[in-house]
C-alpha cells in the first residue's frame, strides 16, 4: 500500500509539474502576445499623432486659401463697382451726347430749311430733285406747307409723288 500511495503521490506530483509547464508556456504565450500588443498600440498611437498633425495643417491651409479668396473677391467686387460707375458715367455722357447731337442735327435743319425757304420754287425743286428721297422729305418736313406746296409744283410728278407719300408718314 505503501508503494500505491507512493505511487499516487508521484503521479499527482508528475500532473501538477505537467499543469505547472502548460501553465508556465501559456504566460509565456500571453507576454508575448502583450508585447506585440504594446508595439501594435504603440504604432497606432503614432498614426493617430501623424493623422491629428495633419489634420490641423490641412486646416491651416484651407483658412489660408479662404483668407486668399476673400481678398480675392473683396478686389474683383471693388473692381466691378468701379466698372459699374464708369458705365453710368458712360450712359450719362451718351445720353448728353445724343441731345446734344439732336440739337445740332435741329440747328442744321432749321438752317437748311431757311435756306430753301428763302431760295425760289423752281431753284429749290431741282435741288432736292437731284437729293436722295429721304432727305429731301426730311428738307421738305421742316418748311411750311406754303412753301412746300410751290416746290413740289416745279418738280417732276414722279419725284412729287415719291416726296408727298414721305411726307404723309
Amino acid at each position: 500500500m505503501r508503494y500505491i500511495i507512493i505511487l499516487m503521490v508521484t503521479f499527482i506530483s508528475l500532473q501538477a509539474l505537467q499543469t505547472s509547464d502548460k501553465l508556465f508556456e501559456c504566460t509565456e504565450i500571453f507576454q508575448e502576445r502583450k508585447s506585440e500588443l504594446l508595439v501594435e498600440l504603440e504604432r497606432i498611437d503614432e498614426q493617430k499623432q501623424s493623422l491629428s498633425a495633419l489634420k490641423t495643417a490641412t486646416e491651416e491651409l484651407l483658412k489660408q486659401k479662404e483668407a486668399k479668396l476673400s481678398q480675392k473677391e473683396e478686389v474683383v467686387d471693388n473692381k466691378l463697382a468701379e466698372l459699374s460707375k464708369k458705365e453710368k458715367n458712360i450712359q450719362e455722357m451718351l445720353t448728353k451726347n445724343e441731345a446734344i447731337l439732336k440739337k445740332i442735327s435741329k440747328i442744321k435743319m432749321d438752317k437748311i430749311a431757311q435756306t430753301f425757304a428763302k431760295m425760289k420754287a423752281g431753284s429749290a425743286a431741282n435741288i432736292l430733285s437731284d437729293m436722295d428721297t429721304k432727305d429731301a422729305a426730311v428738307i421738305l418736313q421742316s418748311l411750311k406747307p406754303k412753301t412746300v406746296g410751290k416746290i413740289l409744283t416745279k418738280m417732276d410728278s414722279k419725284k412729287a409723288s415719291q416726296l408727298t407719300l414721305l411726307l404723309a408718314k
